[in-house]
This record gives C-alpha cells, sequence and structure tokens, in this order.
C-alpha cells in the first residue's frame, strides 16, 4: 500500500476587491459590526461573466499541476468539492476534464459544502493509497455572490461568503512516514436544515414552484444559517476531529507545525487556537481578506501558507473543517 502526499498547490480569486465599507452601501450593515462578529474585512467577488466556478477551479488548477512538476496527462483522476456548480447537472468535474484538456479521466464531484475539500483529499488519498490511480486533481471552487440575498434580510449570511478556487494535486508516496497520515470524517444529518439552501431542489420547492408562486418573500432559495447554533456545534467539532487525527497517530497538540482551520468564522479559528495553546506562526487564517470561500477556503489558505514559507518539509500540517449537512472532518499530513 501506498501514502499519497501533495505534490503541487495552486489558488484564484477574482481581482474584484469588495470591502465591508462596499457591502454597508446596499445593506443596513457597517464595517464595525462585520468584523466583530467574523473578522472578515473584505472578500472577492466575481464580475459579470468573467469567471464561473469550473473556470475559476481551471485557473487554481493549471498553478497546482505546474507546480507538481506532474504532466497534465498523467492525471488519472478528478475530485472537485463545490456547492455553487455551474449547472444543476453535470457537475464540474467533467468540465474541468474538458476545459484542461485531460484524457478520459473519471471525475467525481463532492457535495459537503464547508467539509467538501477534506472529503475530496480523503477520496484522493484512498484512491492512491489503494494503487488504482496514481495522481489525483482535487479542486475546491465556489461562486457565492451570484446567489446571495443582498438586502438587508439576509445580511447575516451575506456578508460572510467570498468567491474562489483552490486545488491540489496528490501523488503516490513511498515512505509510508510521510504524505497523509489520516483523515477522519464525520456528518450528523438531524442539523441538516440549520445550515442549508431548500430550493431549488426535487424533495421541496422545485423551479417551477418558485416560479409558480413568484413570491418576493420566498427565501428557500436563498442560504440560510442558524448562526449561532451552528458556531456552537463547531467549535466542539473542530476540537473532536483535530484531536482525533492526533490521537490516531499517537501525536499532541504541541506538535502541529501548521493547522489550516475551514475560514468560517475568524473567532471560531481564534477559539480553537487558544483551547489547543497554539501560538500565531501554527495557525493560517485569512478569512479577513476572502471572506469564507466554503469548498476552497481550506485550499487557499493552504496554498498561502506555503507559498509564504510557513510550511517546510518535516512539518506537521492539519486541515479541520466543519459546516453545512451537519459535516466535519480533518486530514493529518506529514509534509
Amino acid at each position: 500500500m501506498y501514502n499519497s502526499k501533495i505534490a503541487g498547490l495552486g489558488f484564484y480569486v477574482p481581482e474584484n476587491v469588495v470591502t465591508n465599507d462596499d457591502l454597508a452601501k446596499v445593506i443596513e450593515t457597517s464595517d464595525e459590526w462585520i468584523q466583530e462578529r467574523t473578522g472578515i474585512m473584505e472578500r472577492r467577488y466575481v464580475e459579470g461573466d468573467e469567471d464561473t466556478t469550473t473556470t475559476m477551479g481551471v485557473k487554481a488548477a493549471r498553478i497546482a499541476i505546474e507546480r507538481s512538476g506532474i504532466d497534465k496527462d498523467e492525471i488519472d483522476f478528478i475530485v472537485f468539492a463545490t456547492l455553487s456548480p455551474d449547472y444543476y447537472f453535470p457537475g464540474p468535474g467533467v468540465l474541468v476534464q474538458r476545459d484542461l484538456g485531460l484524457r478520459t479521466v473519471g471525475a467525481v464531484d463532492v457535495r459537503n459544502q464547508c467539509s467538501g475539500f477534506v472529503y475530496g483529499i480523503s477520496l484522493a488519498d484512498q484512491y492512491i493509497k489503494t494503487g488504482m490511480y496514481k495522481n489525483v486533481l482535487v479542486i475546491g471552487s465556489e461562486l457565492h455572490s451570484k446567489g446571495l440575498d443582498m438586502t438587508t434580510r439576509g445580511r447575516g449570511v451575506s456578508v460572510i461568503f467570498g468567491d474562489g478556487a483552490g486545488a491540489a494535486v496528490l501523488t503516490r508516496e513511498e515512505n509510508p512516514e510521510k504524505g497523509i497520515l489520516s483523515s477522519h470524517l464525520h456528518s450528523e444529518g438531524a442539523n441538516a436544515e440549520e445550515l442549508s439552501l431548500i430550493a431549488p431542489g426535487m424533495g421541496n420547492r422545485w423551479v417551477l414552484d418558485i416560479l409558480k408562486d413568484n413570491d418576493p418573500e420566498d427565501t428557500s432559495y436563498y442560504p440560510y444559517m442558524n448562526g449561532q447554533f451552528v458556531f456552537k456545534n463547531a467549535v466542539v467539532r473542530f476540537s473532536e476531529v483535530i484531536m482525533e487525527g492526533l490521537a490516531k497517530n499517537e501525536l499532541q497538540p504541541s506538535d502541529i507545525d501548521m493547522l489550516i482551520p475551514h475560514q468560517a468564522n475568524l473567532r471560531i479559528s481564534q477559539f480553537i487556537q487558544k483551547k489547543f495553546k497554539l501560538s500565531d506562526d501554527q495557525v493560517y487564517n485569512n478569512i479577513m481578506r476572502y471572506g469564507n470561500t466554503t469548498a476552497a477556503s481550506i485550499p487557499i489558505a493552504l496554498t498561502e501558507a506555503w507559498e509564504e514559507g510557513k510550511i517546510k518539509e518535516g512539518d506537521l500540517v492539519v486541515l479541520a473543517a466543519f459546516g453545512s449537512g451537519f459535516t466535519w472532518g480533518s486530514v493529518i499530513i506529514r509534509w
């Protein structure tokens, strides 16, 4: 059995910067209100038709592939994590295969929202461990800005999210003590509706129902979040799944060189950092600049941390996420 390692990383965010003050021009909010609750100062929004979830993912993937030193024709499989696909179907994985000009390799789409990239890395790792594939491309990409309720009614959710994409190329690692040591995945569907987008969906309100009712007060097709409930669950599940990964590998919190948490809310990250007694150099946050980019947040942060020299060979790197579903997970990596 093989191990897998991350051979290349890349990310892409739109050039259009949207500050809290910009949002305050269209929503009853303020820079102080947003920063106090989330830590966010700005985020990126796609302008016009310049990008889609797929094209942002492709741009991030091109960088990751180039940095990996692996020819694109050597990619064996694609895993694409998103909650904001270009189309209801087909999913963006096959569009990446087309746009990158890859061989007719398989592509799977992961719909685990904020935990999507962690789930995607775990899938890729298992494919490589079993020997089924050698090189797997994992992408997390989101285009939130076109689906948010940009009114005062929706401000509790809409001020949080931004657009962007990140990607990683995983390949075989012969040394069993390097690369991805373990991954740990969980879900609790009993709380699914506490962070959700209900419509359009076949189980409740489909497009035809929305059009027929033509109800301006219908918010079922906008994201909903029970903020306090999500926060309380997130801090518990983050802690549990990080400890689960460390225990599996007989490690302690003090062994962590770099924690990359899903960028959901700076207050959650700060709570976890304090609980595990980690220094600022041991945790990487960039939600201040990009907002919550859901499945893209971990690969964007991981790429930036690596680019800034904060991750070095031999470091213990922990990825952890919690989000809609409820789903959560962690990945333990020896770089």
